[in-house]
């Protein structure tokens, strides 16, 4: 059996096909915009994503030379398509590192007990869709009396595809609107937000049957639910009870798997479920909003690319660098406050361009271990040795 995989992440999306013996036989991405129309928001039009996923995919079903048998989906999690009845999104994909929802956020929090909370999975942060579609509730009437739909955004993709509207125990314990131990959408969340229960999906497994979805290219064939980005790296890694991993991409998630669906009362990690059946497994995770979205932005304004700072970081961090607080875009773990910002400190006269380039990799760097440090507060366990995954991995030197 020859599979399609797609994998729709926050800046990109990637596409394979793999032989049934994991032979990958051909590979494309292709880039898309994050826009932040107001401070501290990040949308994304998902128009841009399937003219995207049509791309790799035309690419790279034509240099696999095979035909495909079936297509399998995994994405980026927390954010939230709203649409009318034939999919059509009513305005731009609302990602998760948005921070417009501060004071939905802090009404969450307010409004449910610190155990009940506990039970969504998460800490009440915005940029999950509960918080969002609260947000729109109160700020976008108008848009949701139109809406039919309240999509995760690999969901959305596979039902504009043509697939079923549907979703799995992955993406649906990413929402804040699902309970994690009893493995349900929970009612009373969904009647917080005010909008109505039936714009949510079914749940589904994961590996469950979802139609059948066309590409521009010409190739068509069965597609199945999928899963959460992070959940699916978990099951390729082959991750059991006690393995954990650190991803680094866009943001950056310090994962340990779970033997049961422990919740961290201290809400400062999160507990999602994993891909599969419902109630088939689960995982702590500590998520860090800024690793490449930082690191990414500061270079920018650099003029910088990441092969110029790891070099200027051949030399070591000196004492003398300045200090660079990478929260361009408030903080999740362990801080859960959307309304903090980045900055440098320690300038003087003596700072060159390559210290400051250093100091971006270092900042980053830290951020990424206060995650670790805070799932390992939770008792959650990792192994010894970490496996380190994702794009920020790569060395380009």
């Amino acid at each position: 059996m020859t599979t399609l995989g797609i994998d729709l992440g926050t800046g990109s999306v990637k596409a394979a096909v793999v032989s049934s013996d994991g032979s990958v036989l051909g590979e494309a991405s292709c880039t898309y915009e994050v826009v932040g129309p107001e401070p501290g928001w990040a949308e994304s039009d998902p128009r841009e994503w399937l003219a995207a996923v049509n791309e790799v995919v035309g690419r790279v079903s034509a240099g696999a030379g095979t035909a495909v048998d079936g297509v399998g989906f995994s994405g980026q999690m927390h954010g939230v398509v709203v649409t009318d009845g034939d999919l059509v999104p009513l305005l731009p994909a609302i990602l998760w590192a948005d921070g417009r929802a501060t004071a939905e956020a802090l009404d969450l929090a307010k409004s449910f007990t610190v155990d009940a909370l506990a039970t969504l999975g998460s800490p009440a942060v915005p940029g999950f869709a509960a918080t969002t579609l609260k947000w729109l509730q109160r700020n976008r009437p108008e848009v949701m009396s139109q809406a039919r739909y309240a999509l995760q955004p690999k969901d959305w993709l596979r039902a504009a595809l043509g697939g079923d509207v549907a979703t799995d125990p992955s993406d649906a314990s990413g929402t804040l609107l699902y309970d994690v131990v009893a493995g349900r959408w929970s009612t009373e969340a969904i009647a917080w937000t005010g909008v109505n229960a039936n714009l949510v999906a079914e749940v589904r497994d994961s590996s469950a049957g979802a139609g059948e979805v066309a590409f521009a290219c010409g190739v068509r064939a069965p597609a199945v639910v999928g899963g959460a980005d992070t959940a699916c790296a978990m099951a390729g890694i082959g991750l059991r009870v006690g393995d954990g991993f650190i991803a680094v991409g866009t943001g950056s998630q310090t994962v340990s798997v779970l033997a049961a669906p422990s919740v961290d009362t201290s809400l400062v990690t999160h507990t999602f479920a994993t891909v599969g059946a419902i109630g088939a497994g689960w995982y702590r995770i500590g998520a860090v909003q800024n690793a490449g979205l930082a690191l990414t932005k500061a270079l920018a304004w650099l003029g910088a690319d990441v092969a110029e700072a790891v070099e200027a970081l051949r030399s070591g961090v000196q004492p003398s660098d300045p200090i660079f607080v990478p929260y361009i875009a408030g903080e999740r773990t362990p801080f859960m406050d959307a309304s903090l910002r980045g900055s440098w400190s320690g300038l003087s006269l003596s700072t060159d361009r390559a210290a400051m380039l250093r100091s971006i990799l270092e900042g980053v760097a830290q951020a990424v271990a206060l995650g670790v440090q805070a799932v390992e507060a939770t008792g959650a366990l990792l192994p010894a040795v970490v496996p380190i995954v994702g794009g920020g991995t790569h060395d380009p030197a």
